[in-house]
């Protein structure tokens, strides 16, 4: 028996794609969402896996808001990177099933370590 819990939340920040030809080579700027999923096995006494707060606080916390995402990390910052990268920190607190990085409505790129 498990749980999945789900957080999201939004960083604006601008970005430019290396090696890609294309408008996005250019500097440009999204609102970014974020989708993590944390799978839990139990409940505490309260019926919580993991409380929302806590888990909002700790994604809060590493999503990097109003900057150049190039100047901020050291691979391209694609949305599947900063995925992959967002997953990795948030594993280090939790035991995350998945992350889902949207570059817009219709976008996205989503983690996940192999089973």
């Amino acid at each position: 028996m498990s749980w999945l819990l789900s957080v999201k939340d939004k960083f604006q920040a601008a970005h430019f794609l290396r090696e890609y030809k294309g408008k996005c080579e250019r500097v440009h700027g999204h609102t970014f969402q974020v989708e993590v999923k944390i799978e839990v096995r139990e409940l505490d006494p309260a019926g919580l896996g993991i409380d929302f707060t806590e888990i909002k606080k700790a994604l809060a916390e590493i999503l990097p808001d109003h900057v150049l995402l190039n100047d901020v990390y050291d691979f391209n910052p694609t949305a599947e990177n900063l995925a992959r990268r967002f997953f990795q920190d948030m594993k280090k607190r939790y035991p995350v099933r998945s992350v889902t990085v949207w570059e817009s409505e219709d976008a996205s790129a989503s983690y996940s370590e192999d089973l």
